[in-house]
């Protein structure tokens, strides 16, 4: 089935290669002519090509100043567009996350992408074959075919992975099962278990006279037996028939003793373990930031169609998507947290785990505030030398010198955030009270002595604080028209709603600290989450070309506020969604491993 499938989709490459090879030659025209191919008879055939198109340029009235004005097979760009959408946003998320579970599922998925993405490339090419040249040296193509190639190149690892031989496979990490939403599935069954203890011990005190011996001691046995299964949470799992999970298989018994299943067994077989590990790097450093590349892929073909982002506003247009794109996945990141992503690493407001239960590393990593405030430093210490650069050589203006100010302000305000996080600072300021010396022989309970239960914790209110002084700063910036005013002025204050959002959570985590390694699910952070997000993409589309569109067009700044809205409301529960199928994958390859047997097992 594996090997049908990779047959098809290489059909399709080949098939859209020939394709756009052959639009493109026909929309050169024909180069040589009906009745002979001499030299001189290709001569005249050009000199009289060339006298038509310049007839035809200086009769035609002017082209379009973009792909999203030019009317002809506006059909194939539509198509386009719906299966681009499909692909990236819809296909490749879940994917994503069936691969980061192990799930064999994911080839399917990722075979079902390319061949969507596939379709997809072909009417793009063709639509180009079709359509004049309207945005010169677009990146869009440039960057599309690399991210393709890479995940092509993943696809190929994820392929032969499953084979590589048990004892030198270095894929088969089981600490890394879970690595980027764990779900603690022992710890869920647990709660779940024992919650399910409690309803059938309340039905049977409720349904007990109190009278006899026979009951007494059937109640006695069910709570001695529901202890005992607590203690023992998984005994049942574990002591499952080997085979009685094999109906949960895609893949039949046979398939690792097949043709296709030695050849490639025999393949991993013969490759060095240090070049498995490079290859183990490449799949899981990709799954890590494929969504990244997806969205900057779809942000340069949304740049290429609408026409912005020419000559001196490129960098106008960049600082706006770069610095709008941070804040936009700050969001995303945001919601993650909230649903138990790097739960870990105590990020996702909820009690760190002990060594023991995770590794060294992720027992050790810094605080989700540390790593705000870090990025916040970052930018600031970075951006103070770039505010200048789109007028470099002129004099420095009011608005160069505010959007300076806003970089140092980023660079102190992260770097308090940073020394706010660090445990040596921490315990250097309770100097003072430590070092007191008793005096008259007053001796203190020793409870007094006790840290606050606030103290393991992070309430840095910096971050927040950080991007409220943004919000602040630009719902009053003074731009060069009113929409453009206004546009800021929205995404500044939703800025201002997440800092709000932020301080009701360190309120909550104030009045009652998380005590369990489950995440606690603020509700404020969901809707500091909707805020950067939605703030965030409208900040991308406040530049000074995506303005200029709109006031061109006849559109006020409530329609892109209002869009901006809904489709934030639609990611979220998208996101939601596809990380619920994470969860259920890594419970499914829980309780049903995947064993790799050696060929012919």
């Amino acid at each position: 089935m594996v090997n049908r499938h990779t047959s098809l989709f290489t059909t399709a490459i080949s098939l859209l290669e020939v394709l756009a090879l052959a639009a493109a030659h026909d929309h050169d025209g024909h180069v040589t002519g009906a009745g002979g191919s001499g030299l001189s008879e290709m001569d005249s055939d050009a000199s009289s090509l060339t006298l038509t198109a310049t007839a035809v340029m200086t009769s035609s009235p002017a082209l379009p100043s973009s792909y999203f004005s030019y009317a002809h097979h506006s059909g194939l760009m539509l198509a386009h567009i719906v299966l681009m959408t499909i692909a990236w946003f819809f296909i490749l998320p879940v994917g994503v996350v069936l691969s980061l579970s192990r799930s064999r599922l994911t080839l399917i998925i990722r075979l079902s992408f390319l061949g969507v993405n596939a379709v997809g490339i072909l009417l793009g090419s063709i639509y180009n074959s079709k359509t004049p040249e309207l945005y010169a040296n677009n990146s869009h193509n440039r960057i599309g075919w690399v991210v393709i190639c890479i995940v092509l190149v993943q696809c190929v690892i994820g392929a032969i992975r499953p084979y590589a031989a048990p004892a030198r496979d270095p894929f088969s990490k089981v600490e890394e099962r879970a690595s980027l939403v764990p779900t603690l599935t022992d710890a869920l069954d647990r709660h779940e278990r024992s919650h399910r203890s409690r309803t059938l011990e309340q039905y049977r005190y409720s349904h007990d006279s109190g009278h006899g011996t026979e009951q007494e001691s059937s109640r006695s046995h069910s709570i001695s037996s529901l202890q005992g299964s607590e203690e023992e949470p998984l005994k049942s799992e574990e002591t499952q028939e080997p085979d009685s999970g094999a109906q949960y298989y895609e893949k039949p018994k046979s398939f690792n003793s097949s043709t296709i299943g030695c050849l490639l067994s025999g393949i991993t077989g013969r490759i060095p373990n240090r070049v498995l590990r490079i290859m183990n790097f490449f799949h899981e450093l990709t799954d890590r930031v494929i969504l990244l590349l997806g969205f900057v892929t779809i942000v340069s073909g949304m740049v290429v169609y609408g026409g912005v982002f020419r000559g001196s506003s490129v960098l106008n247009g960049l600082a706006h998507t770069i610095k709008g794109g941070i804040f936009f996945w700050y969001g995303l990141l945001t919601l993650a947290r909230w649903m138990g992503c790097f739960v870990e690493y105590g990020w996702a407001w909820n009690v760190r785990p002990p060594v023991g239960l995770v590794n060294s590393r992720k027992a050790t990593m810094p605080s989700a505030e540390f790593v705000e405030s870090f990025v916040i430093f970052f930018y600031g210490s970075t951006n103070v030398f770039l505010e200048h650069l789109a007028a470099w050589g002129d004099a420095w203006t009011a608005q160069d010198l505010e959007h300076v100010s806003i970089s140092i302000m980023f660079f102190g305000g992260g770097l308090c955030g940073m020394l706010l996080e660090s445990r040596r600072i921490r315990d250097l300021l309770n100097t003072t009270i430590l070092s007191l010396p008793t005096r008259g022989g007053f001796n203190p309970p020793v409870d007094r002595w006790d840290p606050p239960k606030t103290y393991p914790f992070s309430m840095n209110p910096f971050p927040a604080l950080i991007i409220l002084l943004l919000g602040l700063l630009m719902s009053s910036h003074h731009q060069s028209s009113m929409i453009s005013t206004m546009i800021h002025k929205q995404w500044g204050t939703l800025f201002v709603g997440f800092a709000i959002a932020r301080a009701f959570t360190y309120i909550l985590t104030y009045i009652s600290p998380p005590v369990s390694f489950l995440p606690s699910r603020p509700p404020t952070e969901i809707v500091a989450s909707f805020c950067l997000i939605s703030g965030g993409i409208i900040f991308m589309a406040s530049n000074r070309d995506t303005v200029g569109a709109m006031e061109k067009h006849g559109l006020d700044a409530m329609f892109g506020f209002t869009l901006t809205m809904g489709f934030t409301a639609f990611l979220m529960a998208w996101t939601i969604i596809v990380l619920a199928v994470r969860g259920w994958a890594v419970r499914r390859q829980e309780f049903h491993p995947l064993a790799h047997g050696a060929c012919g097992a």
